[in-house]
């Protein structure tokens, strides 16, 4: 039996109207993305990096790259990147899933 969970993954209120292409949603709806999986994936460590590796790509989607020549924004969609993977984190409640978190946020 296959658990799903939707993992909505949401953007700073300052960059919606900016940033919402590729997200679903209606107009007053944050951008978000559903990520699945099966709680028996989460049993290897192999499956716990895959599903980071998803969450994280899902963030990127959710707070899209802005201009590059404004750090401040740019700063904003890290911190909104940032949000996303730690909220969907918090959600699924995996300690293996919120170590690796921990390691990829302390080393960058």
């Amino acid at each position: 039996m296959s658990t799903f969970i939707s993992a909505p993954l949401l953007l700073l209120g300052g960059l919606a109207g900016a940033m919402a292409a590729g997200a679903t949603g209606t107009d007053n709806d944050p951008p978000s993305v559903t990520v699945k999986y099966s709680q028996d994936s989460l049993a290897s460590s192999d499956g716990v990096s895959d599903l980071y590796r998803r969450i994280s790509f899902a963030a990127k989607q959710v707070c899209p790259d802005a201009s590059f020549k404004d750090l401040a924004v740019q700063f904003r969609v890290n911190q909104c990147r940032e949000h996303a993977v730690a909220v969907a984190i918090r959600q699924i409640g995996n300690t293996q899933l919120a170590a690796l978190h921990a390691k990829h946020a302390k080393n960058g």
